[in-house]
């Protein structure tokens, strides 16, 4: 018979956590089931919708897990220093938000057509586009051309000539 350690024994002599009151198997379901709803709320919503925090920021942090990134990449994306997304204080600074809004709301017109988030990001950083001498939409946003890149893409949504 194999002899258990003592960590092994006290794990199994521990008495099982207490919940909450109000943290019954039931009321779990029924969060999970609003989470669910809401989550499919956020998917018919504008991307940028999705990464606005309470406080009416963009939530950084989310929207570089949601695409793979790490805080410094996404930066980078968007013209930004590498470290400028790890200050609290630099994070909600105007020129930060702008830049991650714009990036949002041009990978948002993108989506559509490119068949998903992670398609339209591939897009936004790697389609050289004729119109503006073939730099990117990355480039363009990086260099502060984000309003020409969004009219641009409302001129092609119209039917226009790219």
């Amino acid at each position: 018979m194999a002899r258990r350690s003592r960590k092994a024994k006290r794990r199994t002599l521990r008495e099982p956590k207490p919940r909450s009151p109000g943290a019954t198997r039931r009321n779990k379901g029924a969060a999970a089931r609003t989470y669910a709803a809401t989550r499919g709320l956020r998917q018919n919503a504008p991307l940028v919708a999705t990464f606005i925090d309470p406080v009416g920021t963009v939530a950084v942090e989310r929207v570089a897990k949601s695409f793979g990134m790490s805080k410094v990449q996404l930066a980078e994306t968007v013209g930004l220093k590498g470290q400028a997304l790890y200050k609290p204080s630099r994070i909600r600074a105007p020129k930060t938000q702008s830049r991650v809004k714009e990036m949002l709301e041009i990978i948002s017109l993108i989506s559509e057509w490119a068949g998903g988030k992670d398609q339209a990001m591939a897009w936004y950083r790697a389609h050289r586009i004729p119109a503006f001498g073939g730099r990117t939409a990355e480039a363009l946003v990086k260099s502060g051309k984000a309003a020409a890149v969004r009219n641009y893409l409302d001129h092609l949504a119209m039917g226009g000539f790219a």
